[in-house]
């Protein structure tokens, strides 16, 4: 190749950024986004324009972005229209947090999307805060989507054990042992909080039993995380997403299902006399030469 043919190509490449870069500012942005890379050329010609350039964004970013100041990504400058640049976001702001850069995009005027920034001492504190977040919002969108509340503290799973042992007198027979049997089962969430507490678990029990079979007065009734004792969950405010329970009950019945279809125990291991065996030895030959001595 000679010379003459790559400063041509050089050309070319000049002309068609330069194009690209022309479609883009037509529209007269302030800032432009994209997924990919920036070449040198291009942040030339947006600087002349008076434009700012964010380069290689995370695809999921992206997305968060344009639906927080009402932009659509496009993929081709030809195809842009008025109605895919996005006006709707306030203030553009590079701030330096830490030794690190961070770009701000806020005020915007409907934001279907926002950034919750963290900030911790170490890496494990920032996780530990990250984890707790992520439950957070994910109870928040439980109660979103099914907005129902039931009594925590074991109240729950108490009242539904009682239920059940009260349909079990009801049934003659083997029929009634599954019953008892979900309804032992369930009683391991305030016997396990109670343990946890240090107070004595079957007295709880007992008395945590007793109260629920007095009547729908004690619905609300379980026991205290902290304390151990007694006590109504309404009045301490502690309640749990009705569609987390009831997830977790069909949970430990298909688990528990699964575990009476399996009619024996998949081994890989040898049997005992299967143990070591070798190839067949005739014992009737004679022994192999002895080796002389070096």
């Amino acid at each position: 190749m000679k010379e003459d043919d790559f400063s041509k190509i050089l050309e070319q490449e000049e002309a068609y950024i330069k194009k690209i870069c022309d479609e883009i500012t037509a529209f007269k942005p302030d800032l432009v986004i994209t997924e990919k890379g920036v070449s040198d050329l291009a942040q030339h010609f947006f600087n002349k324009a008076g434009v700012t350039a964010v380069r290689r964004l995370r695809k999921s970013d992206n997305l968060r972005v344009a639906r927080a100041c009402g932009a659509t990504i496009v993929n081709r400058t030809d195809e842009i229209t008025e109605e895919d640049i996005g006006t709707g976001a306030g203030l553009f702001e590079v701030r330096k947090i830490g030794d690190e850069y961070f770009t701000f995009i806020e005020q915007c005027k409907d934001p279907k999307a926002c950034t919750i920034l963290l900030r911790g001492a170490s890496k494990d504190i920032l996780n530990e805060v990250e984890r707790n977040l992520q439950d957070a919002l994910n109870v928040a969108r439980n109660l979103y989507q099914e907005p129902s509340l039931v009594p925590g503290g074991g109240a729950t799973e108490m009242e539904v054990a009682h239920r059940l042992r009260e349909k079990a007198k009801t049934l003659k027979g083997v029929v009634q042992w599954p019953y008892k049997a979900v309804a032992s089962g369930l009683e391991v969430i305030p016997r396990t909080l109670a343990q946890n507490c240090g107070a004595n678990t079957i007295r709880s029990l007992t008395a945590l039993r007793a109260k629920h079979a007095e009547g729908e007065k004690n619905v609300n009734w379980g026991i205290n995380g902290e304390t151990g004792e007694l006590a109504d969950m309404s009045e301490l405010g502690i309640w749990e997403p009705l569609a987390v329970k009831l997830q977790v009950y069909k949970t430990a019945i298909e688990t528990a299902i699964l575990l009476l279809r399996i009619d024996d125990i998949v081994s890989g291991s040898k049997k005992k006399g299967d143990m070591g065996q070798g190839p067949a030895v005739d014992h009737g030959a004679a022994p192999p030469p002895e080796m002389p001595e070096m």
